[in-house]
């Protein structure tokens, strides 16, 4: 097979794409043809030579890589063969060997793929997905909540948006720029706010006008469950970021440009 090994910890320019041996399952392993594997930012900490959250680096020369997807195409002993060829997502642990055409990894950590995602989309979702689910077990979302999320467009902000729209929440996603916003609003965010904008945060979202500042009182209303601009109730919510979730009301703020959330 063909990986992408690194020989010496250091920037990315130190990876090479080199044939190397096939690997082999081991008793309770399956071996898997990767068709997409994930890029962590712990692949990048380890690549440049930093421990992160491991007892010890890898040993050189090492296969970086630690989520994959694709088909099961061998079988250790001892493993089911209802397994064999079944598309499938796994994350390694901190056992490397991703960034490979052939990928081992322990039958208990292998998840058959449903058939409405992509390879691609169930390799973010294996690593992201988990963190996200990790924050949410600490919400409690009800129509009644309303949910603001921080880096509403990233990939844990975008699994968020969706769970709270799910859990009947209003939600607010905080984005930076038009391209993040517009994303934010397809995840089905009610109002997507673009913290950059230089002149005041334009906000979007369907009931609102694009780049219109809705009317105001004192206190910033999120909008109704018509998805209407309202000035007359004040609304608490809840708020998930870095897996805390807590209850807050709007602070006052101006007549046309309501306090940020913080």
């Amino acid at each position: 097979m063909h990986a992408v090994r690194l020989h010496t910890f250091g920037p990315a320019e130190n990876l090479t794409y080199e044939p190397t041996a096939d690997p082999t399952p081991a008793p309770g392993q399956v071996r898997i043809a990767v068709a997409a594997a994930g890029v962590h930012l712990l692949d990048t900490v380890l690549r440049r030579g930093e421990r992160g959250p491991l007892p010890e680096l890898p040993a050189l020369p090492t296969i970086p890589g630690r989520e994959v997807a694709g088909v099961v195409e061998s079988l250790g002993d001892g493993v089911a063969g209802l397994w064999l060829g079944k598309r499938v997502v796994a994350h390694l642990g901190f056992a490397p060997g991703g960034y490979a055409e052939l990928a081992v990894v322990d039958v208990d950590r292998v998840h058959e793929i449903p058939a409405n995602l992509d390879f691609a989309q169930a390799v973010a979702m294996i690593g992201t997905g988990r963190t996200a689910m990790g924050i949410v077990q600490f919400t409690d979302l009800t129509p009644d909540s309303l949910a603001i999320i921080p880096a509403a467009a990233g990939g844990l902000g975008t699994l968020l948006v969706q769970y709270a729209k799910q859990a009947g929440a209003t939600v607010i996603g905080l984005a930076g720029g038009p391209e993040k916003v517009a994303l934010t609003q397809a995840n089905g965010a009610d109002l997507a706010v673009d913290y950059t904008a230089p002149s005041g945060p334009p906000r979007y979202g369907p009931g609102w006008a694009t780049g219109a500042q809705p009317s105001y009182s004192t206190e910033w209303a999120a909008p109704s469950r018509a998805r209407q601009p309202t000035s007359s109730r004040r609304t608490a919510g809840t708020s998930s970021s870095a897996g805390r979730a807590a209850s807050r009301t709007p602070s006052p703020a101006g007549p046309n440009k309501p306090s940020a959330p913080r």
